[in-house]
């Protein structure tokens, strides 16, 4: 089939997975969540993706990567889709979401941190009494 002056190949579930490096089950999740769009039909029923499919998934799949949430990659998509997103409306996604991260960030580095104080005072000996068990009773008390 020509769009313009371009091929589009029209591709299956399984063509579009192994393009994408996407598994099977997360595409057919992704359409049911309304993140991909459903794909058109053949005359025999068979799902065709094209191109567009292929790189609305690398967009998901990247945004994922990059640890948005699907909220998120379903704002920025709703920008995109409607063709009226600024640079300034992703940027407040993105920086929203990088706030997130800083604070991850500095709790995991407290978790080492208390962790890391907490294991050095384990003897590592076959004794029942264990520094790091003790810690854990005393935060839960």
């Amino acid at each position: 089939m020509k769009n313009g002056n371009t091929v589009v190949k029209h591709l299956r579930r399984s063509d579009l997975a192994r393009k994408t490096g996407c598994n099977l089950e997360t595409i057919r999740y992704y359409e049911t969540i309304g993140v991909m769009p459903e794909p058109p039909r053949t005359a025999k029923n068979y799902r065709s993706y094209d191109a567009g499919h292929v790189q609305r998934l690398k967009f998901v799949i990247r945004a994922r990567d990059l640890g948005f949430s699907l909220n998120e990659v379903r704002g920025l998509l709703a920008l995109v889709d409607g063709g009226i997103q600024t640079c300034a409306e992703v940027q407040d996604v993105a920086l929203s979401h990088l706030t997130a991260i800083h604070q991850k960030i500095a709790d995991l580095q407290r978790i080492e941190s208390v962790l890391s104080e907490t294991v050095a005072q384990c003897s590592g000996r076959d004794i029942p009494k264990c520094a790091v068990i003790d810690a854990l009773n005393d935060e839960a008390a």
